[in-house]
């Protein structure tokens, strides 16, 4: 299922607008890391960076076989051997992945659709004890250079629903300068 809202533009204006440092590090995503799921690999904006900073394997499902093309190309350009990038409906599969393999799920920019309780439940399922989904949006208090429109957008306060219904708990909310914030939901 495509999340509405969702098209991507041009690879290097998208990379432009996030400090993935910044949110990696907020987002504790370091060594201590192993196996990770990521949802939307898009161009490997945060695919190939997560893949440096971990220990294990980046999963990564798209349902555009060019985004999944264009990160195996930049995995196999940058010498960065621990993607297994796959194209997959997770939206309407699940996530295909062992329960309980992960230590972290990434859900970044795509919990805009109505039911994404049901997207970070799938998530939940793949993490180990003490696992986090880890996801980011554009933030709705103020416009943003790209994201959907506001009304469509979640807000941090959201993130205990969804937490609740996956059977997680919100461990972190924070700010993700200049345009994203971020929420750490823990099994």
């Amino acid at each position: 299922m495509k999340v509405p809202e969702s098209g991507m533009p041009e690879e290097a204006y998208w990379e432009s607008l996030f400090d993935i440092p910044l949110i990696l590090d907020r987002l504790k995503i370091d060594r201590a890391v192993e196996h990770v799921a990521e949802l939307g690999c898009g161009y490997g904006t945060f695919t190939l960076p997560v893949a440096r900073r971990i220990q294990g394997v980046v999963f990564t499902f798209d349902i555009e076989p060019p985004m999944i093309a264009r990160t195996i190309a930049r995995a196999a350009d940058e010498g960065v051997y621990n993607v297994n990038a796959m194209l997959r409906d997770v939206l309407a599969t699940g996530f295909g992945l062992e329960a309980g393999c992960c230590d972290a799920v990434l859900l970044f920019n795509i919990l805009h659709f109505p039911k994404p309780e049901d997207l970070v439940h799938k998530a939940a399922e793949v993490l180990r004890p003490g696992g986090r989904v880890l996801a980011i949006h554009w933030r709705s208090d103020l416009t943003t250079p790209r994201g959907p429109p506001l009304h469509l957008r979640p807000k941090p306060s959201d993130a205990e629903q969804w937490a609740k219904a996956a059977g997680l708990r919100v461990t972190a909310t924070m700010d993700l300068p200049p345009w994203h914030f971020g929420v750490a939901l823990t099994r």
